[in-house]
């Protein structure tokens, strides 16, 4: 089997970008597996993403591939990126009291359906370290308060640094990041918000909705910023509802829909296929 990568661009849209980079690849001995490509009509920008196979005799290094798509990326204004495919994202994340997405994470990662490496699990309570341990991964318990709250987080940016972090998943880590916190992991950290955004905030939003009589509940994957709950949106999904349906009800429900929400986004990014495009994201499922 070949050894395959996986290459992004966004630049402004011009004639012959695919063209150009098609070129680069077959000269290059390269096979293409998978491509996709969007152009936002409202900016202007180019989007794409390619998988594909290295033929060749002596396989490229990602070095060698980086170093070649250079000219096309500066004739092109281009922020290109390479990676290869068999390089497993490590992954951090971080859980409060609420497990249920820890847990289906750490299923989908052990059966082999999320091709990620879990460095650890970083946690402001205990609750979580039995299944975490069990797994045989590493808890960090990082207990918060007001007063210390600036001293956790930079425990939390010292783990992301030592560990080569290269994503951070939020799997209902109920405190808000820090500026400072935001901006080390911008780009790199999903949250799971516990309602279709943008809805119902604050405590106990499933008792909202029911108080509410909603007929649609719902959960959404979003990138991290420092505006609360307001960061590029990565994936949504909703489900119907009836006045038959009790607040706990829609509690269960909703934490189905939060766990394949989560895990989709996830495997979605660690497979590069979100691209940020100022607000909003490009996401080539």
């Amino acid at each position: 089997m070949y050894p395959t990568y996986t290459l992004t661009i966004r630049c402004p849209d011009r004639r012959g970008i695919v063209a150009s980079v098609a070129t680069w690849l077959s000269d290059g001995e390269c096979s293409i597996v998978e491509a996709h490509q969007h152009q936002d009509s409202g900016t202007g920008a180019f989007f794409m993403r390619v998988t594909f196979a290295a033929e060749g005799a002596v396989p490229p290094t990602v070095e060698d591939l980086r170093t070649g798509i250079a000219p096309i990326a500066a004739r092109f204004e281009m922020e290109a990126r390479v990676f290869d495919c068999a390089v497993r994202p490590r992954v951090l994340i971080l859980v409060s009291k609420f497990g249920h997405c820890l847990h289906d994470l750490l299923h989908r990662w052990r059966s082999g359906h999320l091709p990620i490496d879990i460095v650890g699990v970083v946690s402001n309570h205990d609750d979580m370290r039995g299944i975490t341990e069990w797994h045989g991964l590493p808890y960090h318990h990082l207990p918060i308060t007001k007063d210390t709250k600036a001293e956790q987080e930079a425990q939390i940016i010292a783990m992301f640094d030592g560990l080569a972090v290269d994503l951070v998943v939020l799997a209902r880590y109920m405190q808000i990041l820090s500026p400072r916190l935001c901006e080390v992991v911008s780009g790199r950290c999903i949250n799971i918000h516990h309602s279709f955004l943008p809805s119902f905030k604050g405590a106990k939003p499933y008792h909202q909705a029911h108080a509410r009589g909603v007929k649609i509940i719902g959960a959404t994957a979003h990138y991290v910023t420092t505006d609360l709950d307001e960061g590029p949106i990565i994936e949504q999904e909703t489900r119907r509802v009836s006045h038959a349906r009790t607040a706990d009800d829609l509690v269960a429900i909703g934490e189905e829909v939060e766990c394949s929400v989560l895990a989709r986004a996830v495997r979605w990014q660690v497979d590069h296929r979100v691209m940020l495009n100022g607000r909003q994201t490009i996401v080539f499922d």
